[in-house]
């Protein structure tokens, strides 16, 4: 008889202990699941904000067509990304911010249009929406690292694969952040 209750004891910690680890599991997805749509819905700000800008500066810029053209469909394909994955999402979002980068630049070459309280607003608003996607891109990182991490440890890459957890994808940064710029400050 004691050596009954031994053997129940061990096997309840065991399931205790494989219960304890996924519900750990669905934890650490939930809050990768919940940063993605954090990303997600600065993602859908910044969508919803390119139009009004293009309408604002398209009759200023009557002789830079292809440029709103080209900020029109990176926005297209950006709406569109986001049902085929997070590495094709954060290919065409890059897309995107690059072409908001040569409008903003083509905007500049424009005095009125510069000043247009409007523009000037909108630019803003966008300006603000790519730091909160930058912090929200940070964020979803490190749960997606810490989510992989945990899948790749101890003792839960005995068990994770068996309930149905895999890897997940990191938000890729722009091409562009890779490069750091050259500051020279020397007096030559």
């Amino acid at each position: 008889m004691p050596g009954t209750l031994i053997v129940i004891a061990i096997i309840v910690v065991l399931v205790l202990f494989v219960v304890g680890l996924y519900n750990g599991l669905v934890g650490r997805r939930n809050r990768v699941d919940e940063a993605l749509a954090q990303i997600e819905v600065q993602l859908k700000r910044r969508h919803d904000l390119i139009p009004n800008l293009v309408n604002a500066v398209k009759g200023y810029m009557g002789f830079e067509q292809k440029v709103l053209t080209q900020v029109t469909e990176a926005r297209a394909n950006a709406v569109s990304a986001g049902a085929q994955g997070v590495a094709a999402q954060a290919q065409a979002e890059n897309a995107l911010t690059s072409t908001l980068r040569s409008l903003f630049a083509v905007v500049e070459n424009y005095p009125d249009l510069k000043a247009n309280q409007n523009v000037l607003s909108l630019q803003e608003e966008l300006t603000t929406t790519e730091n909160q996607i930058s912090f929200s891109r940070q964020h979803y990182n490190a749960t997606v690292l810490e989510y992989n991490t945990s899948l790749q440890t101890f003792p839960a890459v005995a068990f994770a694969s068996m309930f149905g957890f895999t890897k997940r994808d990191f938000f890729d940064a722009e091409p562009e952040a890779a490069n750091v710029p050259n500051v020279d400050l020397s007096l030559s």
